[in-house]
């Protein structure tokens, strides 16, 4: 423990329940509810990302292991998919559950001397649905690689980027291929930025019809710096 005390104690309520969520310790059924709610409800993303990072703090005083080059190189990247036994990523918490995540990529070699700034684990509680998301800001794409989970017949899944206090916007409807890869538009390079949340959600075919989540919220993530 680092001692820090710059946040109080959760005073009950939605912050105590926030705090909950960032630690795991939800059951399937609440941590569905949550991520639900966090998608239209800006107050409860900021109480969720305060604890967030609060719990990330507590690592601070870990001492950092570099990994070897050859995993170094093997970040998300645009490539042809190695054999399944190949292929996989490796990600550890923090002290404190999945506050903050260190990631590593094992499946395909990323482009020369690259590497994303930004990364995401985006996974529903239980890991039924489970993505690793990398974004490169000097290319503004984002590459998500989906680990598990798939979208239930006649429906499709959608990723959502919400930054702040914003309402959630589309970054399109994610193909039936594990791996896609998204341009990022120019108004949303900015957002796409540690502290934002990327989230997937269950809509028909097509995508939302009002620009907005219109199914269950079934994976959430925060971006952390990479």
């Amino acid at each position: 423990m680092t001692g820090r005390d710059d946040i109080p104690p959760p005073d009950g309520g939605d912050d105590a329940l926030a705090a909950e969520y960032a630690l795991g310790l939800l059951d399937a059924e609440g941590a569905r509810a949550f991520e639900a709610r966090l998608a239209r409800e800006p107050d409860l993303r900021a109480a969720y990302a305060r604890w967030a990072e609060h719990f990330a703090g507590l690592t601070d005083g870990i001492a950092p292991v570099t990994p070897p080059a050859r995993l170094r190189r093997r970040v998300l990247g645009i490539a042809p998919r190695r054999p399944v036994w190949r292929r996989g990523w490796a990600w550890a918490a923090g002290a404190v559950a999945a506050a903050l995540l260190v990631w590593i990529n094992a499946g395909a070699p990323f482009l020369p001397d690259a590497e994303p700034e930004f990364v995401a684990e985006i996974a529903a509680e239980d890991r039924a649905l489970v993505l690793a998301a990398a974004y490169d800001a000097d290319t503004s794409q984002l590459v998500v690689d989906r680990q598990s989970g798939q979208a239930v017949s006649g429906r499709v899944l959608e990723l959502w980027l919400i930054a702040g206090d914003a309402a959630p916007v589309s970054l399109g409807v994610l193909p039936d291929d594990p791996r896609a890869e998204i341009a990022v538009p120019q108004a949303l390079r900015d957002l796409l930025a540690a502290g934002a949340i990327l989230a997937v959600s269950d809509e028909p075919p097509g995508g939302s019809p009002t620009g907005q989540p219109t199914g269950a919220v079934l994976a959430v993530g925060q971006i952390t710096a990479s």
